[in-house]
């Protein structure tokens, strides 16, 4: 099995907020920061769903 959508979307959500974070620090906004900050998280929680999903799938599979 390839990769999910949990897996994409949760790496997207993660970079994304990685930028609004930079930047919320980069110009001094605090809320674009903690914005970033909780999107980065919620990102690499999703992700991280994903691959348990692949995990459990890839081991269930019979030879």
């Amino acid at each position: 099995m390839g990769i999910n959508k949990d897996q994409v979307k949760g790496r997207i959500d993660e970079a994304k907020g990685k930028v609004k974070e930079v930047a919320g620090k980069a110009v001094g906004n605090k809320n674009l920061e903690m914005k970033g900050n909780v999107q980065k998280n919620l990102g690499a929680v999703q992700a991280s769903v994903g691959d348990a999903k692949k995990d459990f799938a890839d081991a269930t599979k019979t030879p």
